[in-house]
């Protein structure tokens, strides 16, 4: 059951004015507690989710140099540490994959102490239901996934999930994630049902409704929703807020509303697999990504939700105060958490997916 969120491309924003100093007064780990390892970091992430002069920075404030992979969705991060980890030091996991690596023990607990700068985490992020404490995770980015659409191109705000689920009204010029999670969610919210519901009926009713609905939709889009939206070649697309925001700086004609039914609320972290062959550097990065400036920098750049009280602090009002990074509380309460809902739930949707993608 795959949580894919496609990442930013890099000329979509403008750096944070000033943030060519930006590791200037960061909050470090003092060097010795390095000292036994090599000053290597094995970074596994999501394409180009980070701040365009983090890792630099990093290296130059530490010595460390980094090597990041990256992974296009939450199946493949696990897929590849399930059988056991190749040697990523820091890994970014989904809220939901973060708790099935948790009970599949697959990530280490993280040494409080050596993470000064988690006092900069909001209070609403410095615990969490799928990770107790956080003994084993910091919060990195949240958001929600809703309706990008074209103002020009639609008769009226696409408030309801029925545009994309439901009508014809704009057939052929649609698109829905090319992931069961987030497509059978919103179907589900759409129906009045959770989510996360695991009930054979409500979920017969969404695999019923996106089957016919298949005809109207253009594509089922793993990478670029936004840009086929940015492009004119849909009108409205099923997306992340994160990725609309981005073409929303270039296009004026572009919007993003989540749905009145409700949606996914989601929340990325970051986690030390067991096995990273470098623990301490770890320890050190988690650090430095939760220093205010660099989660400002990381979150001008990615134009997503930090849940850096303090990085938010320094971020400009059009950032604080936009609702397309930050909906309303009225929103917020009608949406839901992606769940670990168990491995037979897992394959349950993945077999509904199989049927929809089939017909």
């Amino acid at each position: 059951m795959s949580t894919f969120r496609p990442r930013f491309r890099p000329n979509r924003r403008a750096l944070l004015q000033g943030t060519g100093a930006l590791f200037a007064g960061l909050t470090f780990l003092p060097r010795f507690s390095m000292a036994e390892e090599e000053k290597k970091l094995n970074f596994y992430n999501w394409d180009t989710y980070i701040g365009e002069n983090t890792l630099a920075e990093f290296t130059d404030a530490t010595g460390i140099e980094v090597k990041m992979d990256l992974y296009a969705d939450n199946d493949e991060l696990f897929a590849k540490l399930k059988g056991g980890n190749p040697g990523y030091d820091v890994i970014v996991p989904t809220n939901d994959y973060l708790e099935r690596m948790i009970k599949a023990d697959m990530l280490i607990p993280l040494d409080h102490a050596k993470i000064p700068n988690m006092t900069n985490i909001d209070t609403l992020f410095q615990d969490a239901q799928f990770d107790p404490g956080r003994k084993y995770s910091i919060p990195y980015m949240w958001g929600t996934v809703g309706i990008g659409f074209r103002k020009s191109a639609v008769s009226a705000t696409p408030d309801s999930w029925k545009v994309l689920l439901d009508s014809d009204e704009y057939a052929g010029a649609i698109s829905l994630l090319g992931d069961q999670q987030t497509v059978l969610g919103a179907g589900l919210k759409y129906l009045g049902f959770s989510w996360n519901s695991t009930n054979a009926d409500e979920l017969k009713k969404v695999e019923d409704l996106l089957i016919a609905q298949k005809k109207n939709i253009k594509v089922f889009a793993p990478d670029n929703g936004q840009d086929l939206l940015a492009a004119g070649e849909v009108k409205l697309c099923e997306e992340w807020n994160g990725d609309i925001k981005q073409v929303m700086t270039e296009d004026d004609d572009i919007d993003y509303v989540v749905p009145k039914e409700g949606s996914l609320v989601w929340q990325d972290t970051m986690a030390v697999p067991k096995g990273a062959p470098h623990p301490e550097n770890a320890m050190a990065f988690l650090n430095f990504i939760l220093d205010a400036k660099e989660g400002a920098g990381i979150a001008e750049t990615i134009q997503y939700a930090t849940t850096n009280k303090a990085a938010k602090e320094l971020m400009p009002d059009d950032y604080k105060n936009n609702p397309v990074i930050f909906p309303s509380p009225e929103v917020l309460v009608k949406c839901e958490p992606n769940l670990y809902l168990g491995e037979e739930a897992i394959k349950q949707r993945d077999q509904i997916w199989t049927r929809i993608r089939a017909s």
